[in-house]
């Protein structure tokens, strides 16, 4: 039974050990609350949600579901699950898109940790600037607090009883919790390392499923559940793309793209991650097929039913004027993390209608894409052979396209439609020794669909449109910042009301 839990829904397989997906299903993640920098899921809920996946998978494949005989689950990182000594949620999860800690991470002393090596990576999305915002705001909490899990870990605790995680997932609290000059950063901010659940490898056993479970659970009592990692890691094996000299990009709700790289290197805004034996070099933003989405919302189009009517978009007229996208509605990570910037349409003329609209915002994530891939390829010193596609967005060849004459480098997509289900299933059997490697398992499962070159014509125009692209960022970025600055002074706009914290659907791939 392989799972990913992505931001915006939960996908539930059973997987052969020739990569066949014999059952799937798909539910919807519960909504995040979310208001003015808040981004909170109450963790039972994604509990909910796989037990609910167990009970259709077991009526769709009774034999089968009796028959598992391993669990692994993928997730959304960036995310944090809050325990206390007697494994109890605390409150709820904290999301990846939470920017509240933005304004505690400049009252860190730069004194007492400047020196660290990991203070530079301090930004409103990190681990442990939540934990120091944690501390300041929820002081009685904080105190009861024992243990911090990624949401995949929180369902293997349920599994299992055991806290666990992968070095993957945790890096940026493993790094933490490195002394360096004499410090720590968990001590910086009255915190312990000890938060930090032990460490395993994705192809350890974090323990067998426990006796007590809802039904159909019940029915796997003893069968073991590998650690497994984020959601990005394991979809990149689905992929194939766990590979010296490949990129990869994974499109979900959000985006994330890397070059994997057998030196560590380091790039301003990149994040350079140990990925066992290889390292990553580039991250997650937040842009994706949620943008599409709020574009198909804003246009009065079937956001449901996002491939077809974004199809239908990108089939109408387009006008000669070319319109760019800024896609930062929500801020963005990689390669800037600042939660403060914000979105345009920059070019905007009276006859551009929906369909400029739909290629300039495919345009503009795709040109976030390059920036990230360039910045990666310049610190390596050599270009990448292909980029491996994957995630919802990539069933759609018109972005692949795109994608693939924006960045200048082939777009190659699997023939699983859910890398992530298959990555997760290729540990599992790893981790049973059915495979001998996560190499060999790649090797042996992961087959090719699409492959898109580059269309030379278009380079010319792409490039000029780039550079624009890269001009329109550097002149709306300090304006992005004082109109976000204005939200705490807009009380007698027109038209304003006071809003209580909404349920937004969605949260990473």
């Amino acid at each position: 039974m392989a799972c990913d839990l992505g931001g915006t829904s939960f996908r539930a397989a059973l997987i052969d050990s020739d990569g066949n997906t014999r059952a799937d299903t798909t539910i919807m993640c519960p909504p995040a609350i979310e208001w003015l920098g808040r981004s909170e899921i109450d963790a039972d809920d994604w509990w909910k949600i796989f037990v609910a996946a167990g009970g259709i998978l077991a009526s769709k494949e009774p034999a089968l579901f009796s028959a598992i005989v391993a669990v692994a689950i993928c997730g959304v990182t960036r995310s944090q699950v809050f325990l206390d000594s007697n494994g109890r949620l605390l409150r709820p999860a904290i999301t990846w898109k939470d920017t509240r800690a933005q304004g505690f991470v400049g009252g860190l002393s730069n004194e007492l940790c400047g020196g660290h090596p990991e203070f530079p990576n301090l930004n409103a999305f990190h681990p442990l600037a939540r934990l120091a915002w944690l501390g300041e705001h929820e002081g009685a909490m904080f105190r009861e607090l024992s243990s911090v899990l990624e949401p995949k870990d929180y369902l293997n605790f349920r599994l299992t009883g055991r806290s666990a995680s992968d070095a993957v997932s945790m890096a940026r609290l493993i790094s933490s919790a490195q002394v360096s000059g004499g410090v720590d950063l968990f001590s910086a901010i009255g915190a312990s390392a000890r938060l930090i659940p032990p460490i395993l490898n994705p192809c350890d056993q974090v323990g067998v499923i426990t006796t007590e479970l809802p039904a159909p659970l019940d029915q796997l009592v003893g069968v073991p559940v590998f650690c497994c990692c984020n959601d990005t890691w394991t979809a990149v094996v689905g992929l194939g793309a766990r590979r010296q000299g490949y990129a990869y990009n994974i499109s979900g709700t959000t985006e994330v793209l890397g070059v994997m790289s057998s030196e560590a290197v380091e790039a301003e805004g990149l994040l350079t991650v140990d990925w066992l034996d290889l390292y990553q070099l580039g991250g997650p933003s937040l842009n994706g097929a949620d943008t599409v989405t709020w574009l198909l919302g804003i246009l009065g189009r079937d956001s449901t039913s996002a491939g077809s009517s974004l199809e239908a978009l990108l089939g109408g007229r387009r006008h000669p004027e070319p319109l760019l996208f800024l896609p930062y509605l929500q801020g963005e990570r990689v390669p800037y993390w600042d939660p403060t910037l914000r979105g345009s349409f920059v070019g905007l003329n009276r006859q551009h209608g929906p369909t400029d609209l739909a290629w300039a915002v495919l345009e503009g994530i795709a040109f976030l894409n390059r920036i990230v891939l360039e910045a990666a390829e310049a610190a390596l010193g050599w270009t990448v052979s292909e980029i491996r596609f994957g995630g919802g967005a990539a069933a759609s060849p018109a972005w692949r396209q795109i994608k693939a004459d924006v960045c200048g480098r082939p777009i190659v997509v699997g023939a699983s439609h859910q890398p992530g289900t298959l990555g997760a299933a290729m540990v599992a059997w790893t981790g049973l020794k059915h495979f001998q490697s996560l190499e060999e398992a790649q090797d042996k499962l992961v087959k090719i669909e699409a492959r898109h070159e580059p269309e030379p014509s278009r380079r010319a125009i792409y490039q000029q449109m780039y550079d624009l692209f890269r001009r329109s960022e550097l002149a709306l970025a300090p304006i992005s910042r004082d109109l976000v600055a204005l939200s705490g002074q807009t009380g007698s706009l027109p038209g304003l009301h006071a809003c209580p914290p909404s349920r937004s659907k969605g949260s990473s791939d």
